[in-house]
């Protein structure tokens, strides 16, 4: 098996919906290479070697070698579609990378300290909004993933995009589009109990299931 961040592919001739139906009954997965100055390639990769390469995490975050008939080049995993019912990969999109220029990559949140988090010590639960974010950098210093501390959240507040300490060189897409791009990445949320009232509610609502069964 290559490395995980190697990808080894051969050319596609053929292109169109047909050509990748006969591609996937091969076994083999359909996709195409794109961006820089040259042009877009279809390709054909192995489907049980790439199923073993998104096992793991880093590889959607990470700039990947992928290698076309002996031929490497520098890319990132841009796409992908997965068949809705089945362990099965249906296309793969890559695009291509110059080190000396930025890139935009979907990097995932790992959640740090949530079993000390100061609002689930007074019984409130954690919801996470946001489970990665789209950053741009340079590929040299793109991150495998970006921690977010949750110890210091209290009860009914949020942690929220320009809360996240981002690694140096490193910049949140959103927050440098126009408009309020500040969206809650988690928080922490108060669990309703349930009162007497509640209770007596249901019991009441029991009741008349119960005599309306029995009028029937």
């Amino acid at each position: 098996m290559s490395n995980v961040f190697e990808f080894v592919a051969e050319n596609r001739d053929l292109s169109g919906k047909s050509a990748a139906r006969a591609v996937r009954r091969g076994g083999n997965i359909p996709a195409i290479v794109y961006g820089g100055e040259a042009a877009p390639q279809s390709i054909i990769l192995d489907h049980n070697d790439v199923l073993k390469h998104l096992e793991n995490e880093a590889v959607y975050s990470h700039v990947l070698d992928l290698t076309i008939d002996g031929k490497t080049e520098k890319t990132i995993l841009k796409g992908i579609q997965r068949h809705p019912s089945r362990p099965r990969v249906l296309h793969l999109d890559f695009l291509r990378i110059d080190e000396s220029h930025t890139l935009k990559a979907r990097v995932p949140l790992h959640f740090i300290n949530e079993d000390i988090c100061v609002g689930v010590k007074m019984g409130g639960v954690i919801t996470h909004a946001m489970v990665d974010v789209e950053v741009s950098c340079l590929p040299a210093v793109l991150p495998e993933y970006i921690e977010v501390d949750l110890a210091a959240l209290e009860m009914g507040f949020s942690v929220h995009l320009t809360d996240i300490v981002m690694p140096e060189g490193v910049d949140i897409v959103a927050l440098g589009q126009k408009g309020d791009h500040d969206h809650t990445v988690a928080q922490v949320l108060k669990i309703r109990a349930v009162s007497e009232d509640d209770d007596a509610d249901a019991d009441v609502a029991g009741a008349a299931e119960g005599d309306a069964a029995e009028e029937a």
